[in-house]
């Protein structure tokens, strides 16, 4: 008896540990399970991930490409205007393309009234030597303030000299082109700015010899003699560019009649003009401030000879 309970209890034993090794295994072969399932999970999420990062990436790139664009279009925009203002430029190129020669030529010309008015005379489109004769003028201004005794205080003249000269060139020249159109004449505003400008050397000339030699009567002699040739150009070829009788009187008469009272003007009353602008702004002329001499009172005399002796009886 003894010996079959031992045996039973082996058998026992081995049954238990049989079933304890299966359990082993179970246990095992669950955490691999496990583990595989968290692995794939692990995948997954970094796939997610990867979407997630490849999606950024592609609104990103998608913005790059945005803004490169936009650059672009700004940058077209920008070469389009730059390319319009030097059409601009090109397009006021021929009025200034002209050589040193003609300039000088066309400057005596404008001294030489034409005799031949029956056909239209030939009127230089171009602006180089009208704006030079303009600008001419208004240094001429500026030194004839200089060398008359007209005092300007605290202020430039350079300002109302350039509105001067460029409000008469461009508003007479505006002027008589309105009423060429009514008279019907063959000309252009370009031409008239070119006629007219030309018609300033004459005026140059007068004002710089009278404005350093101040003598009237030279200048009633320049103002016929020098205004009146470069005036007689100008009229004779309006009268060549004007059918009909009252529409050269009108025409000619007008443009004669403000050439020559501009040079009056800019030679009598300029001066009295732009001094009673800047009395009118500034207030009336102030004398100048001066240093005067104050008398040293006695006493103090007395004291300063008193100090005096006693620093020599010190010495």
């Amino acid at each position: 008896q003894g010996g079959g309970s031992a045996v039973i209890d082996m058998e026992n034993m081995d049954d238990t540990s049989g079933s304890s090794f299966e359990d082993m295994g179970e246990m095992h072969q669950r955490m691999k399970e496990e583990e595989e399932e968290e692995a794939e999970g692990e995948a997954g999420a970094g796939e997610e991930e990867d979407g997630e990062f490849l999606g950024m990436k592609g609104l990103r790139g998608q913005l790059g490409r945005q803004v490169a664009d936009q650059m672009w279009q700004v940058g077209k925009r920008q070469a389009s205007r730059a390319f319009s203002l030097y059409a601009n430029i090109d397009i006021l190129r021929p009025y200034f393309d002209v050589e040193p020669v003609q300039v000088r030529a066309r400057l005596l010309e404008s001294m030489i009234p034409v005799k031949m008015i029956n056909f239209p005379q030939k009127i230089a489109g171009e602006l180089y030597g009208p704006l030079m004769l303009v600008f001419t003028l208004v240094a001429i201004l500026l030194h004839g303030m200089k060398t008359s005794d007209t005092i300007i205080r605290e202020g430039t003249l350079m300002g109302t000299a350039i509105g001067t000269c460029f409000g008469y060139w461009l508003g007479v020249s505006s002027f008589m082109y309105f009423l060429a159109y009514l008279c019907n004449a063959q000309i252009t505003m370009v031409q008239m700015l070119s006629l007219l400008g030309y018609g300033l050397f004459g005026h140059c000339i007068t004002l710089f010899v009278t404005y350093n030699i101040h003598f009237h009567s030279l200048f009633y002699i320049f103002w016929l003699v020098v205004g009146g040739l470069s005036t007689l150009r100008m009229v004779a070829v309006l009268v060549s560019r004007t059918v009909g009788h009252t529409q050269r009187l009108i025409l000619c008469g007008a443009l004669a009649a403000l050439h020559m009272l501009f040079l009056l003007y800019l030679h009598f009353a300029y001066h009295k003009v732009v001094e009673g602008i800047l009395d009118t702004l500034e207030g009336p002329n102030m004398p100048p401030f001066q240093r005067v001499a104050r008398d040293i009172p006695v006493v103090s005399n007395a004291v300063l000879n008193t100090t005096a002796k006693a620093i020599a009886l010190t010495l």
